[in-house]
C-alpha cells in the first residue's frame, strides 16, 4: 500500500476518545485535590467537565466520535465503607450516559483511574486488603445502576502506572519511592479486585445484552540504547518484568484469564536507557541529546509505531482475547507532527489487524487538553484545546480534531510510511 492510499477498517470498528475524572471533571475530593503539579497547577477545576459534560458530548457528536471511555469517580459516590451510592452524583453520571447514548456514542466505563476516596487513602490505599472488599461493594452497587446503559467496562486503568508512580518513583500519591514490596502488593490486590468485580459485571449480562470487561494495560517497550551495554539491558529487563510481565500475569495468568472478555491496551511508545537514564522527555532527558540520538519523541516518550504490531501479535498468540486500544495519543503543540504520528500508528494498527490481531476499537487520548497528573496542564494531548487562562474554559477544535473526525466518519486512515524497527 502506497502512502496516500486509504486503509479501510472493518465495519463496526469503534472510533473513540477518552478522559479520566480527576483530569477533566474538577470539583473532586480525592488524593489529587491538594496535589500541586510541576507547573504549579492543581486539578480543583480542571476542565470543569463536571458541569460542562453536555457541551463536551456535543463536541464528540460534532466530530463523529462513536465511543467515549469515561471514568466514574468512586469518591463522589461513597463517603464511607459500605455506604449507599450518593443518589445525586449517580444521577449526574446517568445523565451523562443517557446523553452519550442519545448522540449515538457508546460508553466504556472505567471504575478506577488512579484515584480513591479519602477514606480509602487514609486506610493505606491498595496496600490494605480491606480495599478489595470496599471496591467490590462499590462495584456491586454501581453495576446494576448502570448496566442498562453500559456494555463495555474497564475495572482498572494502568495498574502498573498507578503502583509504579505511587510506590517506586514517587510521582503520584502517596509519593513513596523504592517500595518494591508495596508495588507488588498493590498489583496483587488490584488483580484480586478485578477478578471479583468482573464476576459482578458478568452477572449483569442478559440474553440480549452481554457485558464485556477487561483492564486497560499500559505497554511500554523498554530497550537499551546500546545493545552491548549490559547494565542498560539489565535495567530494561527489570522494567519490562515489573511493569509489563508481572502485571499481565497477575491480571490474566492462570484462571484469572477467564475473568476478562477483552484486553484494553494503552500504547504510547518506548523508553530506551543510556547509562541508566531513561532517554525520554518525561524523565528530563536533554532535548538536544534526544535529537542527536535520532529519537523521535513527543513531549513525553519516544514514538515507536513499529512496536504496535509486535505487542498486538504477542497478545493475540498468548491471550486470544479481543483487544481495544483504550488509549493512544501524542502530547505536543506541533499539530502536523501529531497528525503524522496518528497516521503512522493507525497504519501500524491496520497492519496488525491484517495479520490477525482482533482489535475492536481505538480511543484517542485525550478528548480535551487536561490535567496530566504530575505535569499539570503543560502536556497537551487534546483533540480539543481548553483555554485555561479564561475562567470560562472555552473549548476549540485543534487541527488534529479535524483529521481524527475524517478518520471516524470514513472508518479509514490515510496510509503512512511504515516506521522502521529502530
Amino acid at each position: 500500500m502506497t502512502p496516500g492510499a486509504e486503509l479501510k477498517f472493518p465495519a463496526g470498528f469503534l472510533w473513540g476518545a477518552a478522559t479520566s475524572p480527576t483530569q477533566v471533571e474538577g470539583h473532586i475530593e480525592n488524593e489529587w485535590t491538594n496535589f500541586t503539579a510541576q507547573d504549579g497547577t492543581n486539578c480543583r477545576i480542571a476542565c470543569d467537565h463536571y458541569h460542562r459534560y453536555p457541551e463536551d458530548v456535543a463536541w464528540m457528536a460534532k466530530l463523529g466520535i462513536q465511543a467515549y471511555r469515561v471514568g466514574i469517580e468512586w469518591s463522589r459516590l461513597q463517603d464511607r465503607p459500605g455506604a449507599a451510592l450518593n443518589p445525586g452524583e449517580l444521577a449526574r453520571y446517568v445523565d451523562l450516559l443517557d446523553r452519550l447514548l442519545a448522540a449515538g456514542i457508546e460508553p466504556m466505563v472505567v471504575l478506577h483511574h488512579f484515584s480513591n476516596p479519602p477514606w480509602i487513602s487514609a486506610g493505606g490505599g491498595w496496600t490494605n486488603p480491606a480495599t478489595i472488599t470496599a471496591f467490590v461493594d462499590y462495584v456491586r452497587q454501581l453495576v446494576p445502576a448502570l448496566a442498562g446503559r453500559v456494555r463495555l467496562w474497564n475495572t482498572f486503568n494502568e495498574p502498573d502506572t498507578y503502583a509504579g508512580l505511587g510506590y517506586l518513583l514517587g510521582g503520584y500519591p502517596p509519593h513513596q519511592k523504592g517500595r518494591l514490596g508495596q508495588f507488588f502488593l498493590v498489583i496483587r490486590h488490584m488483580a484480586r479486585a478485578h477478578e471479583a468485580a468482573s464476576g459482578i459485571i458478568h452477572g449483569a449480562s442478559t440474553a440480549s445484552r452481554k457485558m464485556e470487561v477487561g483492564i486497560a494495560k499500559n505497554w511500554t517497550f523498554f530497550h537499551a540504547y546500546k545493545r552491548y551495554s549490559l547494565w542498560d539491558r539489565a535495567t530494561a529487563w527489570a522494567c519490562h518484568y515489573g511493569f509489563n510481565k508481572f502485571v499481565l500475569n497477575s491480571f490474566l495468568g492462570g484462571r484469572r484469564r477467564q475473568a476478562s472478555t477483552f484486553l484494553g491496551l494503552n500504547y504510547y511508545g518506548r523508553v530506551r536507557f543510556h547509562h541508566f537514564q531513561a532517554m525520554v522527555p518525561a524523565s528530563g532527558a536533554p532535548p538536544g541529546q534526544l535529537t542527536d540520538f535520532g529519537f523521535v519523541c513527543d513531549d513525553m516518550v519516544e514514538r515507536y509505531p513499529a512496536g504496535l504490531p509486535q505487542i498486538l501479535a504477542y497478545f493475540q498468540r498468548r491471550l486470544r482475547l479481543p483487544i481495544y486500544i483504550t488509549e493512544h495519543g501524542a502530547a505536543s503543540n506541533d499539530e502536523p507532527f501529531r497528525a503524522a504520528d496518528l497516521c503512522q500508528n493507525l497504519t501500524a494498527l491496520h497492519d496488525a489487524m491484517a495479520a490477525g490481531a482482533d482489535v475492536r476499537g481505538f480511543f484517542y487520548w485525550s478528548l480535551l487538553d487536561n490535567f496530566e497528573w504530575q505535569f499539570g496542564y503543560a502536556k497537551k494531548f487534546g483533540l480539543l484545546a481548553v483555554d485555561f487562562n479564561d475562567p470560562k474554559l472555552p473549548r476549540s477544535a485543534k487541527p488534529l480534531a479535524e483529521v481524527y473526525s475524517r478518520i471516524c466518519r470514513n472508518n479509514s486512515v490515510p496510509a503512512a510510511r511504515r516506521a522502521g524497527a529502530g
